[in-house]
């Protein structure tokens, strides 16, 4: 098995759009995926991008991918806000997730940010567990607020 992690290019866009319909469906909201293919190409590789990621291949095929933007704190400055990090259902457990998690904190010290944020849902143990060998600091304290325009 041959497995590389590189950074990804407009090419990849219809496969990690895949990979974000597992992650829905995974996440039981499979319907929730509106973004259209030419929003999502223009977002990541139109003439200024707002967001970036790492595709994982194995044997050539994109089994996984760590998605990521920069936001801004008042409190901290500039730092990476990682939006889906995903790897195929048959790739769990075979260390892709911790070489995508790991280039991402490359990225993070070589961008000189922060810190890196995200969310994981509460019934989630497997990814849950998986954050936790990076000393993660999970925080109950606040909620998550959204609106539709």
């Amino acid at each position: 098995m041959e497995i590389s992690i590189r950074k990804a290019v407009k090419e990849d866009c219809p496969r990690i759009l895949e990979l974000v319909k597992e992650l829905a469906k995974y996440e039981r909201s499979p319907n929730e995926v509106t973004v259209s293919q030419d929003h999502f190409e223009k977002s990541g590789f139109g003439s200024r991008p707002l967001w970036w990621a790492f595709v994982a291949e194995v044997d050539g095929v994109i089994q996984g991918f760590a998605l990521f933007y920069i936001r801004f704190s008042t409190w901290k400055g500039q730092r990476m806000y990682l939006e889906d990090l995903i790897v195929t259902e048959e790739m769990r457990g075979k260390g892709l997730g911790k070489l995508l998690f790991e280039k991402l904190l490359v990225e993070a010290k070589k961008r000189k940010l922060n810190g890196i944020q995200w969310q994981v849902l509460d019934w989630n143990k497997p990814a849950i567990n998986f954050y936790t060998k990076y000393e993660t600091r999970f925080d109950p304290d606040w909620i998550n607020c959204a609106i539709s325009c």
